[in-house]
């Protein structure tokens, strides 16, 4: 229970009141973190698999910028506060007192600590709710050996504050280490330095020795294995997945050299993975010194190291250099989406990164349908008041690389390439706006060569919807010639045995089978089944393309789907194939009656998203 005096009452009371009358920056978050801000984190927790929750205090560091204020406040959500304590300066620890706001959907709850002085350092007392939106919990029936439990985090954007009373805003970075006690059996890795000859015995220790935001705190837990891939890289996996996961990852060392050729130095350390279980609701979360990963990119043929490529580039744009809000959101992903084509064409080959420059190009405009006019921008000119004025998540990466893409091509690389490495270089472990980037922009490159973009056209670019007439669209000679052989085919005019798929990539059966959604029959798609085995291949991109263009025809692949649905998690695989499930009339109660079966195996994230397709019909 809270520990209050009349005096803390007091003070709390008028916290209350005051609060959020004057919030900081980020709207998302309560934090005034103009008035003080955390920079050192240490987490000691205990994690209850029983129970689904992780338990004990965290102990944050403070630097204090107002002189005047007396007061701390965190973010939380569903966390069970015990007590909270500040460190006098002879060195013992005394109550504060504290309140806790009613909850909000989006925000969660306010964390007000009242203080009688500015205390150098305070600790939490704290308990996660077995419903923690960041955490995901795991059966043992649940994951490959089917003998121990598993548990992982994904903090991004604002889940953070569901296993942590945290500053939960990009605007504040800090260092952070952790101590956390396992059952017997269990690995635990985090996004910091992990001992790979550690027991756990004494606990699981950690340290991260650069400042990070909230959102790349990263906590997974379970029977994991080690293999190192080079001198700084290495990936950890489930026993039973971790030959195909080292196989999978073996050009990662390459991947850090031709970043670090073109951006400057890897700033992190190692740059070590985990491949966790498939209910992880995204491809990839770039938690630094540990990328967390879906193993849906494993193909057996390192189709889809594209993913590790994005997440890599992520040490420079995001982790390095972050948005300072969520509103900024294409800072991080718009950047690291073009960094990604920069990395796989320097591994891959040019031809290569056409193709998937372009599919990305062609995705975007396939996208546009189903987003609004308003929400098409990079950024919005509204205040940064709340989410309603974000713009949509999914169309900052393509849109944000495609406006980069033009200043390089227009600037050229000699120019710009200096360009963007200065960027990472003069804004490493900062906080970034647009306004910021633009400025950034006018005064390093536009200033001297006027030319490469007009302020009119800069607008366009960031806040008009769609993407400008004047962009340059990515155009593949090979994809070209797989366009005719698709035209004919489409037509009945070429047998499906005649397709000269031969020496196809997974790009050229991407692009295929997105063009062909919504126009090839079910025959069509039956025969192309035979002739290739789509339904049961073993590169979940294609085979998630394939699916829901024999959803939308009719063809039946209830069999392999039921399987893949009930196997994978990912929100980019799982939400249109249920939308296209809950279109057909024929497959709508199949699908409702897999969903109910499936739904425990989702991450929280992936249910929120399917459970609001239901209540839309």
């Amino acid at each position: 229970m809270p520990n209050h005096t009349p005096l803390r009452l007091l003070l709390c009371a008028l916290l209350a009141q005051s609060g959020t009358a004057a919030l900081a920056q980020d709207p998302l978050s309560y934090a005034r973190y103009d008035q003080v801000r955390t920079t050192d984190l240490h987490l000691d927790l205990k994690a209850d698999f029983s129970r689904k929750t992780l338990s004990g205090y965290a102990e944050l560091t403070l630097d204090w910028l107002d002189k005047s204020a007396r007061s701390l406040v965190l973010d939380t959500r569903q966390l069970s506060i015990a007590k909270v304590q500040m460190l006098q300066p002879n060195g013992r620890w005394s109550a504060a007192s504290y309140m806790m706001d009613k909850p909000d959907a989006e925000k969660g709850q306010a964390l007000r600590i009242a203080l009688a002085s500015q205390p150098k350092k305070v600790r939490v007392y704290y308990r996660t709710a077995p419903t923690a939106s960041a955490l995901q919990w795991m059966t043992p029936q649940q994951t490959m050996s089917g003998k121990r439990p598993f548990m992982f985090s994904q903090s991004e954007t604002i889940d953070a504050r569901s296993w942590a009373p945290v500053q939960d805003t990009p605007a504040v970075r800090f260092t952070y280490s952790a101590r956390v006690d396992a059952p017997s059996g269990l690995r635990v890795v985090m996004s910091a330095e992990n001992d790979q000859k550690a027991t756990g015995q004494g606990g699981w220790k950690f340290k991260m020795p650069q400042p990070v935001p909230s959102y790349l705190l990263a906590i997974a837990i379970g029977e994991i294995e080690v293999r190192n891939l080079g001198p700084r890289t290495a990936v950890y996996a489930e026993p039973a997945r971790i030959a195909a996961a080292a196989y999978e990852l073996a050009d990662t060392e390459k991947m850090i050299d031709a970043a670090e050729s073109l951006y400057g130095p890897y700033r992190w350390g190692r740059y070590d993975m985990i491949v966790l279980p498939p209910s992880f609701p995204i491809g990839g979360m770039e938690n630094p010194r540990m990328t967390f990963l879906t193993p849906t990119m494993i193909a057996g043929d390192r189709s889809l190291v594209d993913l590790i490529a994005h997440e890599l580039a992520h040490s420079w744009s995001g982790n390095l250099v972050t948005n300072a809000s969520w509103k900024h959101w294409w800072l991080n992903e718009g950047f690291t989406t073009y960094v990604t084509t920069r990395i796989v064409e320097s591994l891959y080959g040019a031809e290569v990164a056409q193709m998937g420059l372009q599919l990305e190009q062609e995705e975007l405009y396939a996208s546009l349908k189903d987003i609004p006019p308003a929400k098409q921008a990079l950024v919005t000119r509204d205040p940064d008041t709340g989410s309603a004025t974000y713009t949509d998540e999914g169309l900052a990466y393509p849109k944000g690389a495609w406006l980069l893409h033009t200043l390089e091509q227009r600037a050229g690389r000699a120019v710009f390439d200096p360009f963007l490495r200065g960027w990472f270089d003069q804004h490493a472990f900062q906080s970034a706006t647009t306004e910021q980037f633009v400025n950034y922009l006018q005064k390093n490159l536009l200033a001297e060569h006027p030319e490469v973009m007009s302020q009119a056209e800069l607008e366009e670019w960031l806040h008009g919807a769609g993407v400008p007439a004047s962009a340059k669209h990515a155009s593949s000679p090979r994809l070209a010639g797989l366009d005719a052989q698709r035209d004919a085919w489409l037509k009945g005019e070429l047998p499906t045995t005649s397709l000269a798929t031969k020496n196809w990539i997974a790009l050229e059966w991407m692009h295929f089978l997105n063009d062909i959604d919504g126009k090839a029959s079910a025959a069509q798609l039956k025969e192309l089944d035979q002739a290739f085995g789509l339904a049961k291949t073993g590169n979940n991109e294609v085979a998630f393309r394939f699916y829901l263009a024999s959803v939308k025809a009719g063809y039946d692949v209830r069999a392999p789907l039921n399987t893949f649905l009930m196997s994978v998690g990912r929100k980019k695989f799982v939400v249109p194939l249920y939308t296209a499930l809950l279109k057909n009339p024929a497959e709508r109660d199949w699908a409702l009656a897999l969903y109910k079966q499936a739904r425990p195996r989702y991450h929280p994230d992936t249910q929120k998203a399917v459970d609001k397709l239901q209540e839309k019909r």
